[in-house]
């Protein structure tokens, strides 16, 4: 195998753009969850003396009789989504990718719109409208959230017609990539297993469609874990107690985000950019995404190398990086792989009943998603109580610090991105230098929340602009989605690392930066906590304080949506679709062609 030379800059490069992220890691991840644990080995209130208690705050929990239902309910809650994740999204991806270039880029401009309208906040203010004496059809359903036994039913029902467009669509995106590589069937079960681990995740942590449309409430019949945490560390000042709860929800996260990244890992997943392809040549790009094993792949003659070795070297062999391979090899130059030319002859093409499948799909998700979402969309013609908050500063305070936030954790993500999927410091055991932020993968803003502010109290930073920039300096998914992309481009980069790794590659960091501003922006737990100034209220934060001043839902449900913020967001996503991720195509198994950078493996 081909050994690097002695003097290779690489490797110690990828050193160098990791750390960033490693110190991120500390600071804002490894440190609060430190912390966190601390806490909940000690009693006493939020301020003021506090005494060790040992494990005797996990004793009391456990044995508390609100824990166990709250964890139940929590994971009962999870079940719809799921089964949209796991069912409708592969099957609505396998229709779009039938459908042809047309219909797969139609869905996701469609799909797009969901993700970049979904607001929590608002959505459970504008089902709150369903308690006004008026209310009728879908929305009039949250009159049953006033009893005790219709309450937890009824919430799930509405977490999933709530939730039903975006878990979709976001299913949806991951599964498409896979359908568009040459290891279909594996590489769907992979993205399944991860998809299901972060629904799993992200259903343990709902905590604003709760504390909107029931608070936990009534009789606790409807807390999650996330609103016990909350319940126990801010209303009831018993700081041991939630930060136990913080410190087994974590654990659970921790579990997840580790079992999806040994996945992603064993499996070799990784991403890489198709070129830019006419409609009529979608399969074709196909083919040179996908190489062997592709069904639109036509193995020639000069191929044949790869099933012995490629040019005398054993399968599998690493090529010296900014080498070109030797001939045999599929990513050559002058071959169909290296830049997606040439068209095999046998790639098919989209047929006419593929089309009408496709359309058929997408207008019925689409019809099902106008109906679920109803009750905002008809929430948004209706105005606002006079004196619910508005203007001019709930869209800053919503909006810099959200972005600002996004910039500096995916920044620091795409830095340690490039050092182990396009360096590869450890060569073909790169990735699993992403397993020491694995325990975070999944952990959002709460399991961490109680350490967070703790240390924003310190600093005096509570009640200012700064405390609300989320508290992240890395973005834990960014990283590693980055990391398989990057590490699909190094393996077919036959020149430098900037024009085979870097420039491919920023579209995507591009992206991400704005779905981590869309997410930090919807985030209501962060600003509940560390502002109690109506002027530096963002707006899902502004949506609550209403919700609990105008019973009914008088809140100004577009508030957390704004329209220009909407335009910008969704022409970035349309054209990132269109330009970019449609071309992105997800592949598993054995490396073909790699360049690896680090020690021999």
């Amino acid at each position: 195998m081909t050994s690097r030379t002695p003097d290779s800059p690489a490797p110690v490069l990828g050193w160098l753009l990791l750390m960033p992220a490693v110190l991120g890691m500390l600071i804002t991840l490894l440190l609060p969850t430190v912390l966190t644990i601390g806490f909940s080995l000690r009693s006493g209130g939020l301020v003021g003396p506090s005494a060790f208690a040992g494990l005797g705050n996990y004793g009391r929990l456990l044995g508390d009789d609100s824990f166990w239902p709250a964890l139940g309910f929590t994971l009962s809650v999870t079940i719809m989504p799921l089964l949209v994740a796991l069912v409708v999204a592969p099957l609505l991806a396998l229709a779009l990718d039938r459908g042809g270039a047309w219909v797969r880029r139609a869905g996701r401009i469609l799909l797009s719109l969901s993700l970049v309208t979904f607001s929590p906040a608002a959505v459970a203010v504008s089902w709150l409208r369903g308690l006004r004496p008026d209310a009728e059809g879908l929305t009039a359903m949250a009159r049953s959230l006033a009893e005790p036994a219709t309450a937890p039913g009824t919430l799930r029902l509405i977490v999933a017609a709530a939730t039903f467009g975006v878990v979709c669509a976001l299913a949806v995106l991951a599964f498409l990539p896979a359908l568009r590589g040459g290891t279909v069937t594996p590489a769907m079960l992979a993205v399944a297993g991860i998809v299901a681990l972060a629904t799993v995740a992200a259903g343990l942590q709902l905590f604003t469609l709760g504390l909107v449309l029931t608070g936990g409430g009534p009789r606790d019949s409807t807390q999650t874990l996330a609103l016990l945490q909350y319940t126990f560390t801010w209303r009831a000042a018993r700081l041991g107690m939630g930060a136990a709860i913080a410190t087994l929800t974590g654990v659970i996260l921790g579990v997840l985000g580790i079992a999806a990244t040994i996945l992603a890992i064993a499996t070799r997943m990784r991403l890489t950019v198709t070129p830019a392809t006419a409609p009529d040549e979608d399969h074709s790009a196909r083919a040179s995404a996908a190489g062997p094993g592709s069904p639109y792949f036509q193995a020639r003659p000069q191929d044949a190398g790869l099933a012995t070795g490629l040019s005398g070297q054993p399968p599998g062999a690493a090529v010296p990086y900014g080498a070109a391979p030797p001939p045999g090899n599929p990513y050559a130059p002058g071959t169909p792989y290296e830049t997606g030319a040439g068209k095999p002859d046998t790639a098919r093409k989209p047929s006419a009943a593929g089309m009408a499948v496709g359309v058929a799909a997408l207008l019925v998700a689409t019809v099902l998603v106008f109906l679920w979402s109803r009750p905002w969309l008809s929430a948004l013609l209706q105005p606002a109580e006079a004196g619910a908050p508005h203007g001019r500063n709930v869209h800053l305070n919503t909006w810099l610090p959200a972005f600002a936030g996004a910039l500096v954790s995916v920044g620091v993500a795409y830095l340690g991105a490039l050092g182990i999927g396009g360096l590869r410091p450890l060569g073909r055991r790169s990735e699993w230098l992403l397993l020491p932020f694995a325990p975070w993968l999944f952990v959002g803003a709460g399991p961490l929340s109680i350490a967070n502010w703790n240390t924003l109290r310190g600093l005096g930073l509570v009640d200012t602009v700064a405390a609300l920039v989320p508290p992240l300096l890395v973005s834990v998914p960014a990283l590693v989605i980055l990391t398989l992309l990057c590490k699909g481009l190094a393996e077919r980069n036959t020149g430098d690392l900037l024009s085979g790794v870097v420039r491919p590659s920023f579209p995507m960091a591009c992206v991400l930066v704005v779905a981590v501003t869309l997410v930090n922006a919807q985030d209501l737990l962060w600003p509940l906590l560390v502002t109690q100034q109506p002027d530096l209220a963002t707006a899902p934060l502004a949506q609550f304080m209403a919700s609990s001043q105008f019973p009914g839902g008088g809140a100004d449900v577009g508030l957390a949506t704004p329209l220009i913020a909407i335009v910008l967001a969704l022409a970035a996503a349309v054209a990132a679709q269109l330009l970019y991720l449609d071309r992105l195509a997800l592949t598993v198994g054995r490396d073909i062609g790699s360049r690896e950078h680090g020690p021999d493996a």
